[in-house]
């Protein structure tokens, strides 16, 4: 998966510029052709704006949530773009500046306001971001956008107007969700989130929300926590990005990115800190696998599984085998915070200054890691995987743990395979063997990739000039092999932005 483009003409910069929206659809200029069954709308978030009158965001993920929304229908398509009008943004755009705190930018009181009012507002505390960047999915026969806060937004997947605010803590006992949640055939979400209890006691819960109600009530108000696990530290939580699933089981990985609660919490009181601000490493605590049972919902803790340190943001796909469960996922090595490599600054500079900065970053790595469930009567310092297909292994060591070292499925220098799809309707939480996923050359996107993960080998579409966000896979009406289907990205993107479902029209 070596990148054979490089960026001297730095095109990409165009990923991480300001667009506006459009008043109307506008028709798209197709090389190809599109198959006649393709039909219906492709709906994407990711940032959109990346400056406020003469107030710069700095950070990737503190661009004002865009919507994108491409029709395809008898083998032409539109595209549609509008502003999520959440309150960062209606505020922001209201008084010209940055009213509300993002990732990586700090909001300051207005310099209009007389002294007496900047040093209450200075005290006040921060407000809690609803900039919904992230993800967009729906609950019930709503759709929603989202981002990793409590705050959810409804809205039109027609008409893109945003329809209204969701605060999750009314319903359910967590201070923020993934953007990343599992939705089942039925429509069930699963999702994972901090909590932060009585005592400043934490924990994480995944939560249900049920599919859509016969009687028309809001699915959400039937939300609940289902299982709740453990912490390794009392005040320092572990950043979650996504988490697995199977046929049985919950997969959480702790990682050893923490948010420092007292660092949090203390930018919630004074001026001048960021969301990045909160966040530190773990040198020693390495990696923790943790598991947790569906059917009925509980929390394994006599099975602890451990292996070094990395970052984690995104899992492929996890499925059960021969009483082993495995786990694929896109690391990067290491304990050092990836996220501190991707402010705009770093981004948008020249070329080499650009692979300078990224080769400072950990290194990306897809891994493979099997975990075994029958861990009981078994000897110390013994290999437990016995799957024939994996180098993957896992050792019981003396305290009771069980030592995982993973089977490499890719790694190439500064080149990442991240932001991964799967034929998520057929095989998500089965055995699989392919994954498409986003090219990253030094954190520019410049390629799709379908994966092998079975015989790891690797197909790469790239073209000069062409920055694809994440591919979506789209399976073929009737198709019986895995990999029978399209692929659909938006090419040239104005936003970086995350994975999207593609939900067909009934035409």
């Amino acid at each position: 998966m070596v990148s054979r483009v490089e960026h001297p003409a730095a095109g990409y910069r165009k990923i991480f510029e300001t667009v506006e929206e459009l008043n109307e659809p506008i028709p798209a200029n197709i090389t190809g052709v599109i198959p006649s069954w393709l039909g219906g709308s492709l709906l994407r978030m990711g940032p959109g704006l990346f400056e406020v009158g003469d107030e710069p965001f700095h950070h990737l993920f503190d661009g004002q949530a865009l919507m994108h929304k491409f029709d395809l229908k008898g083998g032409q398509v539109t595209y549609f773009r509008k502003f999520i009008r959440t309150d960062a943004y209606v505020r922001a755009m209201t008084e010209k500046r940055v009213v509300i705190t993002e990732f990586g930018t700090v909001a300051y009181p207005d310099p209009c306001k007389n002294v007496f009012s900047r040093f209450f507002t200075y005290f006040r505390g921060i407000e809690v971001t609803d900039n919904c960047l992230v993800n967009l999915y729906p609950i019930g026969e709503d759709f929603y956008a989202v981002t990793e806060t409590n705050y959810i937004t409804k809205v039109d997947p027609d008409s893109l107007e945003t329809l209204k605010k969701v605060d999750l803590c009314k319903y359910l006992s967590i201070n923020g969700v993934t953007a990343h949640p599992h939705i089942e055939a039925d429509g069930t979400i699963y999702n994972i989130g901090n909590c932060f209890g009585k005592n400043m006691s934490l924990a994480y819960n995944i939560i249900k929300i049920p599919p859509a109600q016969k009687d028309k009530s809001d699915p959400i108000e039937k939300s609940q926590v289902v299982v709740q696990l453990p912490s390794s530290e009392r005040l320092k939580p572990s950043y979650i990005h996504s988490f697995g699933i199977t046929e049985n089981y919950f997969v959480f990985v702790e990682q050893p990115i923490k948010i420092n609660l007292l660092k949090f919490l203390s930018a919630w009181s004074i001026r001048g800190a960021t969301y990045m601000d909160c966040f530190e490493s773990n040198e020693s605590m390495g990696t923790w696998f943790h598991l947790a049972t569906k059917e009925p919902a509980g929390y394994m803790k006599n099975h602890k599984y451990r292996t070094s340190a990395f970052n984690l943001f995104h899992h492929i796909n996890a499925y059960e085998e021969q009483g082993f469960i495995v786990v694929d996922l896109c690391t990067w090595k290491g304990h050092e915070f990836v996220y501190n490599y991707l402010y705009l600054a770093n981004l948008r500079g020249e070329w080499e200054e650009v692979k300078k900065a990224a080769m400072r970053s950990p290194q990306p790595e897809v891994r493979r890691y099997v975990l075994p469930l029958d861990i009981h009567r078994e000897e110390q310092g013994k290999n437990l995987v016995s799957l024939s297909y994996t180098t993957a292994t896992a050792v019981l060591l003396s305290d009771g743990t069980i030592w995982l070292e993973p089977e490499v499925l890719f790694s190439g220098p500064r080149q990442a395979f991240e932001f991964p799809q799967i034929n998520y309707s057929k095989c998500c939480g089965k055995k699989y063997s392919f994954a498409y996923g986003l090219g990253l050359n030094h954190f520019i996107p410049d390629r799709i990739v379908k994966l092998d993960v079975q015989t790891k080998e690797q197909w790469v579409w790239q073209e000069e000039d062409c920055y694809p966000s994440e591919p979506l896979f789209v399976p073929t009406p009737g198709a019986t092999k895995e990999d029978d289907g399209k692929m659909q990205t938006h090419i040239s993107a104005p936003a970086l932005s995350y994975v999207r479902r593609f939900y067909p029209n009934p035409s």
